[in-house]
């Protein structure tokens, strides 16, 4: 897969033993992203060394080894690759060959609820994973809000909506994060509630 792909998921976390081995790596179904459109490629690592690829109705069993904190060597068709391992999040790994532009993107299927078939279902993943995400961080940040040339804050969005329930002040009133120093982006609260 291009480096633009790799680039465009920041802040990878190298794969740690002691964190990711048992409870995130070993045993469960990644779903290769890469090639989707074509074919489903499961892969399962399993205890002593073992890799089992599921793809058209076959199962190939092969191996792998872990040679150094994040560095992999994964036996294939065309002989053995060496790959370095890194984590987006608990569900999303990467495994990039070393000093070149390739590397293989997986999702966890045992975390979604439906299975990943196509590349509809990785988009629709993404944007539900990532959409949720947004949303605890909204909703845990705080604003201030305008009104009547006004300003009032910093409130929780859970505290803007209660305040808007409650018929106190307007949903269409704009709002500013408190890290900003301007209404320019001309944010209003029902923006906030309704993501």
């Amino acid at each position: 897969m291009a480096s633009s792909i790799f680039n465009l998921l920041p802040n990878l976390e190298d794969f740690h033993y002691a964190t990711h081995y048992e409870k995130l790596f070993l045993n469960q179904h990644w779903v290769l992203v890469n090639g989707i459109s074509k074919k489903k490629a499961v892969y399962i690592f399993k205890n002593e060394n073992l890799l089992h690829i599921h793809e058209n109705h076959k199962t190939i069993e092969t191996s792998w080894t872990l040679e150094t904190k994040n560095i992999f060597s994964i036996k294939t068709e065309d002989g053995k690759v060496i790959v370095k391992a890194y984590f987006k999040d608990d569900d999303i790994l990467v495994l990039k060959k070393p000093k070149t532009n390739d590397c293989a993107v997986f999702i966890n299927e045992n975390s979604y609820s439906n299975s990943l078939n196509s590349v509809e279902d990785v988009q629709q993943f993404l944007h539900d994973k990532y959409k949720e995400k947004a949303t605890n961080i909204i909703y845990e940040h705080e604003f201030y809000y305008i009104e009547k040339s006004k300003e009032f804050g910093p409130f929780t969005v859970e505290e803007l909506s209660k305040k808007v329930y409650e018929n106190t002040i307007s949903e269409y009133c704009f709002v500013r994060d408190v890290n900003e120093y301007n209404y320019n982006k001309r944010l209003r609260i029902r923006d906030l509630i309704y993501t």
